[in-house]
């Protein structure tokens, strides 16, 4: 009798496959192809970047006309960003770029059944094992776009609500075509034409069954919120020092609530004080280039910025130290350095792998200024938003516009599962003294 109550109990929460489908644009596009460039390039073996989004049921329609709708919404933005229909192709030259053509498949949208989790289930502030089933492509390495679709978008009925992607304008309503056109022509930012060689990239990022060693260290994720008064209270403690003669501006909350994750980081991970600890934040360039690209430049118009310090200087010191640490890092990060940066790497390619991020590192990516709890369809705000479990290592981090709205802020946090019992009991950290 245990065993078939198990097996009820594994039926009730499993995720059911119910079909797939793939979504064009709304009109013909012709061919298309869109040159790579070093902004790109060197994130080939970073995992297809997943979100989900959570609804409660509005009582209003039923999934699959839900679905219809969806779709219908899809076929409007694809028509101006058709380049998510593509695949990943080569030129002559063997230069990768995104090849688009009105024969190719497009989007790939896959409608699931899960009748028996519910929305409250999966909107905890621990893990996101339970994701997997609900977002495509796990494991799977952008270099798979050559032969995959460029996005795949799974649409999964809870027992009540649903977990999805997002483009929703155009399905509630607001807009009947998409209102800010993207930017396509990734060479306006870098024309370098750069051949990869991609032999050592199969799975630089991924588990190696053959890899002989110790085993991996567990890893634990963790959603931290932050109210606004809390947000509010960290900034104030970065800014409380008085600043350096040298011209120094006031902490930004980015700033103040980096060296804040930061410093409690390093403390739960038990660092010594002669050990190096790295910041990277992957920065937003479109305004540090020259000359300057339009905030609707579609494709990856980033680098990591990286800086790094003894734990003992981080720890030691007021928030202020490492706040000024990263405030520097940031701000000489302008278009000199980027174009010195990419002609370093564009001299010797090589594909960015997560170990590269640096030593006892903490990473971030995202930012709040998205407003994800914004994206409406037609019936209501999420009332959860998450990371999938790809492109996680040890001190990734994801910042969102926090649900309780205002300023605050929700911090999605990798680390090894020790590391991360200390983090999770540090009430310093939690802001609870």
């Amino acid at each position: 009798m245990a065993g078939v109550e198990a097996g009820k109990e594994e039926e009730a929460t499993a995720v059911r496959i119910t079909g797939k489908s793939h979504v064009k644009p709304g009109k013909l596009i012709g061919r298309k192809e869109c040159q790579l460039v070093t902004f790109d390039l060197p994130y080939l073996a970073f995992y297809y970047n997943q979100k989900l989004l959570f609804y409660k049921n509005d009582g209003c329609g039923e999934f699959e006309d839900k679905v219809e709708k969806l779709k219908e919404g899809l076929r409007v933005v694809l028509e101006e960003f058709y380049q998510l229909g593509g695949k990943l192709g080569k030129d002559d030259d063997e230069v990768l770029r995104v090849d688009y053509d009105d024969d190719m498949d497009g989007v790939e949208v896959v409608e699931a059944v899960a009748e028996g989790i519910t929305v409250d289930e999966l909107t905890g502030d621990d893990g996101t094992s339970s994701f997997k089933e609900l977002i495509p492509f796990n494991g799977v390495l952008n270099l798979e776009g050559l032969h995959r679709p460029l996005l795949s978008i799974q649409l999964t009925k809870l027992k009540d609500g649903i977990a999805m992607g997002s483009w929703a304008q155009i399905c509630n309503g607001a807009s009947s075509s998409v209102v800010v056109p993207p930017f396509l022509d990734r060479t306006k930012a870098r024309n370098t034409r750069v051949k990869l060689d991609l032999s050592p990239v199969v799975s630089c990022n991924g588990d190696d069954a053959t890899k002989q060693g110790p085993p991996a260290p567990q890893m634990r994720e963790k959603l931290f919120r932050f109210s606004e008064a809390a947000v509010d209270k960290i900034k104030s403690r970065a800014n409380s020092t008085p600043p350096p003669s040298d011209g120094s501006k006031p902490f930004s909350t980015f700033q103040s609530l980096a060296v804040h994750i930061w410093r409690h980081v390093s403390q739960a991970r038990n660092l010594k004080p002669e050990d190096y600890t790295v910041f990277t934040v992957f920065a937003d360039c479109r305004k540090r280039v020259d000359p300057p690209m339009p905030d609707s430049y579609f494709g990856n118009l980033i680098q990591a910025i990286f800086t790094a310090t003894a734990a003992g200087l981080l720890l030691e010191n007021p928030p202020s130290f490492g706040a000024l640490v990263i405030q520097k890092a940031i701000e000489s990060h302008d278009a000199k350095a980027i174009d010195e940066r990419n002609k370093a790497w564009e001299a010797a390619p090589k594909i960015f792998q997560f170990k590269d991020a640096g030593v006892n590192c903490v990473a971030v990516g995202s930012s709040p200024r998205f407003k994800v709890y914004e994206v409406d369809f037609g019936w209501g705000k999420p009332v959860g938003v998450r990371s999938g479990s790809n492109n996680r290592f040890d001190g990734m981090v994801y910042l969102y516009q926090g649900k309780s709205g205002g300023r605050s802020i929700d911090v999605e946090i990798t680390m090894e599962a020790q590391a991360m019992e200390k983090l999770e009991k540090d009430k310093e950290f939690l802001m609870e003294v």
